[in-house]
């Protein structure tokens, strides 16, 4: 987990983060808030560490290449930020924007994706108590190809929802432009709920290895996590709002 990773920041390959993230700085580090809430501010990444009691949670997670991983990772619920930041109730959606600095990563002056990197959840996704904000993994602080020192984990999505090195939360009316919905929107949906009845263009999502097993199963919908968020989705067609 901390040397197979997705950050184009720091590079395309898997092993390329685990080897080129030495350039970010995660400390100082600071989050500015903005939107539809009732005081803008920017925060210090100690002024969260201070504020919420950490915890430990394990999920098992999955990502769009069709394998999935069991990780225990170290934060507190997204809900306990956004309720001490009061949105309005004109708030429907939470967008999320990764550091954009090309000297701490330098990946990004090429120009693979439309950086700064973006993600968005609708707010009750967001306020679901599985919806965490982490600062640790295996019982240490992120390191930084993991997404330090602040990521999203949303076990329930693909891989790609998981923004990482958060300097930017910003609550509106309308759903964000994200990343990868803008980047390949036949392929990447805004939702990127898990749903193995809707097969990437490219690959079938039916099935999937864990990290460590030889042979695949099948993947679950809501990657296992039904029970706790189909009600979330319930009257939506997830054909149409992949």
């Amino acid at each position: 987990m901390t040397s197979y990773n997705n950050f184009y920041e720091f590079g395309l390959g898997k092993a390329d983060p685990s080897r080129n993230a030495h350039t970010l700085r995660p400390r100082p580090w600071t989050i500015e808030v903005s939107g539809a809430l009732k005081k803008p501010r920017t925060l210090a990444i100690e002024d969260l560490l201070r504020w919420f009691p950490l915890e430990e949670r394990v999920y098992r997670m999955r990502c769009v290449e069709a394998w999935s991983m069991v990780i225990p990772w170290v934060g507190f619920p997204l809900a306990s930020l956004i309720e001490r930041l009061e949105p309005s109730s004109n708030a429907k959606f939470v967008a999320f924007e990764t550091l954009l600095d090309e000297t701490q990563m330098p990946e990004q002056a090429n120009r693979v994706l439309d950086w700064p990197y973006v993600e968005g959840l609708r707010i009750d996704e967001a306020l679901h108590p599985l919806t965490l904000l982490a600062v640790g993994l295996y019982g240490k602080l992120l390191p930084n190809q993991n997404g330090a020192p602040l990521r999203l984990v949303v076990p329930w999505k693909y891989g790609f929802k998981g923004i990482k090195s958060i300097v930017r939360i910003r609550f509106s009316e309308t759903q964000p432009k994200t990343t990868w919905s803008e980047a390949g929107p036949t392929e990447y949906g805004f939702f990127a709920n898990v749903n193995p009845k809707v097969d990437h263009p490219r690959w079938s999502q039916a099935s999937e290895r864990r990290i460590g097993e030889l042979l695949r199963r099948d993947t679950l919908p809501f990657n296992g996590y039904a029970d706790e968020v189909a009600s979330l989705y319930a009257g939506m067609d997830l054909r149409k709002y992949f």
